[in-house]
């Protein structure tokens, strides 16, 4: 249960601030519209550490069947855990977006722009092409692991209570470098439980879920997470012993 709880509410804390800074950002008559891909970034970095910090205490802090799949083949997670973290995870996301669209709900009637409305929810490439689209979700991805399995390795003597927030400058980090090409999504329950409600919303000028490149911001941070997490294991565990 701690793992059930723990994995919902941090990855609805993390949609709902992750996906907030987005809509602040795009939707018409907000504070924060047109203020930036910076303000995004940071918006989602601050967001991983904030829901970190909450609940990770409870049940590990994935938040990502990315992470999750990662740390498996790390040896950190029991595989018997995933549909578990993987359930838990889904439903956050999904609640995290209602709860993003009832705090913005005035402004989803004066945005025209139904590829804003949707990239408060979900991801979408600034150049559709789909092989290129999965390889950047691919590398963000395996960045991603590689550099949370290195802020978590003991030899960094990490002080206690700074690791989410040093997850959270990675994340900033993968957004400003690497976030270009697709948003980033580096998170299968971050992109796609969102773009399901996306889907349920009565929105006026909806627009299209995408459902079409969905599967890019699913496969890519699995592949990308079980990568980063395996080259992490064979080329730089290995350097403790030397």
């Amino acid at each position: 249960m701690n793992i059930f709880f723990g994995e919902l509410i941090g990855t609805m804390l993390l949609v709902l601030l992750g996906n907030g800074v987005v809509a602040n950002v795009l939707l018409n008559k907000s504070k924060g519209q047109n203020s930036g891909w910076i303000v995004i970034s940071a918006g989602w970095g601050f967001a991983v550490g904030i829901a970190v910090y909450a609940t990770g205490w409870a049940s590990g802090g994935h938040f990502n069947p990315a992470v999750t799949l990662g740390f498996c083949f790390a040896g950190k997670t029991a595989w018997g855990l995933i549909p578990v973290y993987v359930f838990s995870q889904m439903l956050g996301a999904m609640l995290g977006a209602y709860l993003v669209y009832l705090s913005y709900y005035p402004h989803w009637k004066v945005t025209a722009d139904s590829t804003n409305k949707l990239l408060c929810f979900s991801t979408h490439p600034a150049i559709r092409n789909y092989k290129w689209n999965f390889v950047n979700e691919v590398i963000g991805t395996a960045v991603l692991l590689m550099g949370v399995l290195g802020i978590l390795n003991s030899h960094n003597q990490i002080a206690s209570g700074m690791g989410p927030y040093a997850i959270g400058i990675l994340v900033f980090s993968i957004g400003l470098s690497l976030g270009g090409p697709t948003g980033y999504a580096i998170n299968p329950a971050r992109d796609l439980g969102p773009r399901i409600i996306h889907a349920l919303l009565p929105f006026s000028k909806r627009g299209s879920s995408e459902w079409g490149y969905s599967w890019v911001p699913v496969c890519g941070p699995l592949l990308g997470g079980a990568l980063g997490a395996w080259l992490y294991q064979l080329v730089i565990s290995p350097l403790q012993a030397l």
